[in-house]
């Protein structure tokens, strides 16, 4: 099957496509709807409705699984009745495009390379990616099937499925490439709508997980962990905004907050880490790629106001619109997106700016008040939040 939800000349493309691999022998068959209900949940649970088979793998458009995709994941499910969905690890088709592109790549190996390989090994709760994994047909079924009040409709489902007693699991030398997004106004809107979906898959799922017989007080805390991880950059923009009332406050002159730095320092010693162990477990020539480190925490940071407004959403409503991030194709460097149609036009900027000059104001005022161990951190907010608006406003 090939859903497709698009307006423009893709179902045209599409269609061609699929004739082509039907006069070959492949049943193979484009599925759309009349309109966009549900999103991409409701495309799957639509494509469900007419698909045949008992294993359901699922692949986004720029998605490039390998022949052998098939036999190095179906058999699992054929050892272990009560295993309801293989997940894959994502590898990149345009990593080397560009500085972001290589950020990106090196957080996703971080995600795919440390945290769900020790979440399943754990037997903690993990969750499909979206892409790039197969489900088990009654476990879709027997766990409510594909559901839009979240805009995580991959991770929803993963926590139910897990919640019912169904098993998943986790393949990490089974790589299926694909795109990272080359504009950051592109990769905004992805990381938004993790955000927001994140947060209603928590808002939803967390009594359910607290209350579940099935598991152990571990597995539910990181599961509550896992759910709350986009909670990070509402605080993180918290932090900037205390600290210049904290420092212009009669004795915020004193060392206290310098040893806040120092702790802060310490503890952002984690990221780094979990990224270097990834680029040495998944690259032979993993230490070349610690350069773009630098460029990771500055995203990292960058986002915190977009994936803020993100998570407020998440929490004040369910569902919202699926802004679908676009392709490129990007296959070799010299290959260019910014003349492309289905490049995004530049976003809203201002609180990026905003933020920017709050965090200068709170460099000058930890300067001025003695708390030089806070300077670097504010530099990088300050930093982080001035490259954002930078790229935003020329729409790179």
């Amino acid at each position: 099957q090939v859903l497709d939800d698009s307006t423009d000349e893709t179902t045209a493309v599409a269609q061609a496509r699929v004739d082509y691999h039907r006069q070959r022998g492949v049943d193979i068959v484009l599925l759309r709807r009349g309109e966009r209900t549900g999103f991409k949940a409701g495309a799957l649970a639509d494509g469900l409705a007419q698909a045949t088979g008992e294993y359901i793998a699922i692949f986004d458009a720029d998605f490039c699984p390998a022949r052998d995709f098939l036999r190095r994941t179906i058999p699992y499910f054929l050892h272990r009745p009560r295993l309801g969905m293989v997940q894959a690890r994502w590898g990149h088709l345009d990593a080397d495009y560009s500085p972001l592109t290589r950020a990106q790549a090196l957080a996703l190996d971080g995600h795919f390379a440390i945290e769900q390989t020790a979440r399943n090994r754990s037997g903690l709760l993990m969750n499909f990616n979206g892409s790039g994994g197969i489900w088990r047909r009654e476990c879709i079924t027997a766990s409510g099937g594909w559901q839009a009040d979240t805009l995580c409709e991959d991770l929803d489902l993963s926590y139910r499925a897990q919640l019912a007693g169904w098993e998943c699991l986790y393949l990490p030398r089974v790589e299926v490439p694909a795109e990272v997004p080359p504009q950051i106004t592109a990769f905004k809107r992805q990381q938004a709508r993790w955000a927001q979906g994140s947060v209603q898959t928590l808002r939803k799922l967390a009594g359910p997980l607290l209350r579940s017989d099935r598991l152990d007080w571990a597995q539910k805390t990181m599961g509550l962990l896992h759910l709350s991880s986009y909670l990070a950059h509402p605080l993180m923009v918290l932090l900037l905004l205390v600290t210049l009332p904290l420092l212009t406050l009669p004795g915020g002159g004193t060392p206290a907050l310098g040893w806040a730095g120092v702790a802060l320092g310490l503890t952002g010693l984690g990221p780094p880490s979990l990224y270097a162990v990834s680029q040495w477990a998944l690259y032979p020539d993993w230490r070349r790629r610690f350069g773009i480190f630098p460029l990771l925490a500055v995203i990292g940071v960058g986002i915190a106001w977009s994936d803020t407004r993100a998570v407020w959403r998440g929490l004040t409503r369910w569902g919202g619109d699926f802004a679908r991030t676009p392709k490129f194709r990007l296959e070799r460097r010299g290959d260019r997106w910014t003349e492309s149609r289905y490049r995004l036009p530049p976003g809203d900027i201002v609180g990026e700016v905003a933020l920017t000059a709050y965090a200068l104001a709170t460099v000058y005022a930890a300067a001025v008040t003695g708390n030089g161990g806070l300077i670097p951190f504010l530099l990088l907010y300050a930093v982080a939040f001035g490259t954002m608006a930078v790229l935003g406003l020329t729409g790179r």
